[in-house]
């Protein structure tokens, strides 16, 4: 699935829950809990995403060309959100994360419940994914 196709299926589910905040943001806590547990060794200061109110671990590696996301948080709420991001980056080549138009937050509304400072976080987790892509794709244009 490409990212426009995963960010629909997110759209699709937020819209079940029919705009209902306090429902909105459990199903948000409910997807951080299903994310993969991250190893303990990789919980280190030079995989802390700065600007995020909340700690937010994340690393990336490629595999066969697609790069794939690990992460998790010390809030549950932020934890969510990651995962969120982590579903629609997962697999996919660094170019299409660096060209990725991400429009799912503004279509599910999310700004009205996490807020200016988990919306300074939320920005900065994408940046550093796309961070990671444009790393491997260097790497990938270096390598061939």
């Amino acid at each position: 699935m490409d990212i426009n196709d995963i960010q629909e299926e997110i759209i699709s589910e937020f819209s079940l829950l029919d705009s209902d905040m306090e429902m909105t943001v459990f199903y948000i806590m409910e997807l951080g809990q299903k994310l993969p547990v991250m190893d303990d060794a990789l919980k280190t200061e030079e995989n802390v995403v700065k600007g995020c109110q909340s700690k937010v671990w994340l690393t990336a590696n490629l595999d066969d060309d697609k790069i794939y996301f690990s992460a998790d948080s010390n809030t549950a709420i932020t934890k969510g959100l990651v995962s969120l991001l982590i579903r629609i980056f997962n697999g996919q080549s660094p170019e299409a994360i660096l060209n990725a138009n991400l429009h799912f937050m503004q279509k599910i509304g999310m700004e009205r419940f996490i807020g200016t400072q988990r919306s300074n976080g939320f920005a900065a987790m994408i940046k550093q994914m796309k961070l990671y892509a444009l790393a491997f794709k260097t790497k990938l244009e270096v390598k061939s």
